[in-house]
């Protein structure tokens, strides 16, 4: 053979180890990231079984046991779930929906093998999760739950009494993984916000009492005061929004901590259906909370201690008129010797001598009086009027009467509602764009400046 010859021949020969050994490293490859042994054929994935075939609706009770911690047990009474075990709690219904949703119609990612001999190397001897489903039938499934695959994007799992076993998604398996305080309601008021209608609140500086009809929120102690529906609606907000805080701490902290600590605020809130308490307090820079419909204390946030810090005027409405959004039907303002009078009929504004006004101008002015508002609830008493307001709104059926005095200290102007005692504070500024806007209303088709 000639040396031409025989380096080709070394060539080819070393090509073919070459393939060989990227041939084996391929394989291998393929195997450490998908196998823990060997894998029947795969059929295509629209033909791929499910793990679980269920009817959500026919799911009746949910049994979770996780590695070194007491199972969970959950029963459904109509269409609530409740925790039996390991105490009787309320669910919190939203968790353990988001839990039997995914659960009833379980996806298989592959078929690992059809019938599996060794369990351990696929950590489901000794699984780290068990589901138990029952349905309304009796039957009940367990599903497995062992290691998570190299590829880290699947967990191994089968069936109980099945010998097949399967890959699933990872977030499948995490949403399966739920612990007790994850699946409790850890609402500490459970009344809807639209169903309370009263709210006794006592604070170290206040003692308010909260009253809604239909949806206006009124104060009636420490007097009968109107109330801003909006910071009203945001301490209801804050009360049904209150939440346990079981992440952080030992619970077993808690109740000393209560005890010690400085009362921030109780709390009655009246449904329909009956009364809910709450009690606040504060030791150092945390807040604790007691219910009356759970036992034990909790750590809460800081933002429901927050919504204590207002006081009654806070919660006041410091607007001076009450027609809202809707249109006036009419408007009446004496201004020493100057008087106004504005009437709404259809689209149009009419004078008192019934010609027809400019619209733009007279909306000007009912959007200002709908804005006006108090700088706050004042300490000076009322003088004599300098300026009288009447706003006729609601088809007549509500008739708002403000008289305006000039304060003591001459700035400012005092400001009260007829039948209501308590004066408002107004800014001269304020007082001076009603009465300009007063008297630039012109007729319909007037020039203006």
């Amino acid at each position: 053979m000639s040396e031409h010859a025989g380096k080709f021949e070394m060539k080819i020969r070393g090509l073919i180890v070459a393939a060989a050994v990227l041939a084996a490293l391929t394989g291998a490859l393929y195997w450490s990231n998908d196998h823990k042994s060997t894998e029947t054929a795969q059929p295509p994935a629209d033909l791929l079984p499910k793990i679980l075939a269920l009817k959500e609706g026919d799911i009746v009770g949910i049994a979770i046991k996780k590695k070194d911690a007491d199972e969970v047990v959950l029963k459904k009474d109509g269409n609530n779930w409740r925790i039996t075990a390991p105490q009787a709690l309320v669910a919190d219904q939203s968790a353990v929906s988001g839990m039997v949703s995914p659960l009833a119609t379980l996806d298989a990612q592959r078929l690992v093998e059809d019938k599996a001999s060794d369990l351990n190397q696929y950590g489901l001897s000794d699984p780290s999760l068990a589901v138990s489903i029952t349905e309304k039938n009796y039957q009940t499934q367990q599903l497995l739950i062992g290691d998570s695959t190299p590829s880290g994007n699947g967990v191994y799992a089968k069936l109980g009494g099945d010998p097949r076993v399967f890959t699933m998604a990872s977030f499948n398996g995490s949403t399966l993984h739920k612990s007790l305080n994850d699946l409790r309601d850890k609402r500490l008021i459970t009344a809807d916000a639209d169903k309370i209608s009263r709210i006794d609140l006592v604070t170290k500086q206040e003692n308010i009492e909260f009253d809604r009809d239909k949806d206006q929120w009124q104060i009636l102690k420490p007097k009968p005061m109107r109330a801003d529906g909006s910071q009203v609606d945001d301490l209801v907000r804050a009360l049904t929004d209150a939440k346990m805080d079981l992440s952080s701490g030992d619970p077993k902290k808690n109740v000393p901590a209560f005890a010690s600590g400085t009362p921030v605020a109780s709390v009655k809130i009246t449904t329909e259906s009956g009364t809910q308490d709450l009690q606040l307090r504060k030791s150092k820079d945390d807040y604790y909370a007691k219910s009356s419909i759970v036992g034990g204390v909790y750590k809460v946030s800081g933002s429901l201690g927050q919504q204590f810090a207002k006081k009654l005027d806070d919660f006041r409405n410091k607007k001076l008129f009450d027609f809202g959004l809707g249109e006036p039907n009419k408007i009446e303002m004496h201004d020493g010797a100057k008087a106004y009078f504005f009437t709404h009929s259809g689209e149009d504004w009419w004078s008192a001598e019934g010609k027809k006004l400019d619209a733009d101008g007279v909306e000007q002015l009912a959007g200002k009086l709908r804005d006006l508002q108090a700088s706050r609830f004042a300490d000076s008493e009322f003088t004599t009027p300098a300026l009288e307001i009447t706003v006729t709104s609601s088809d007549g059926k509500r008739i708002e009467k403000i008289l305006v005095s000039k304060a003591a200290s001459g700035k400012d102007y005092i400001a009260e509602r007829q039948n209501e005692p308590t004066p408002y504070l107004l800014d001269e500024s304020a007082v001076a764009d009603l009465q300009k806007l007063a008297s630039d209303v012109k007729l319909a088709g007037a020039p203006k400046k």
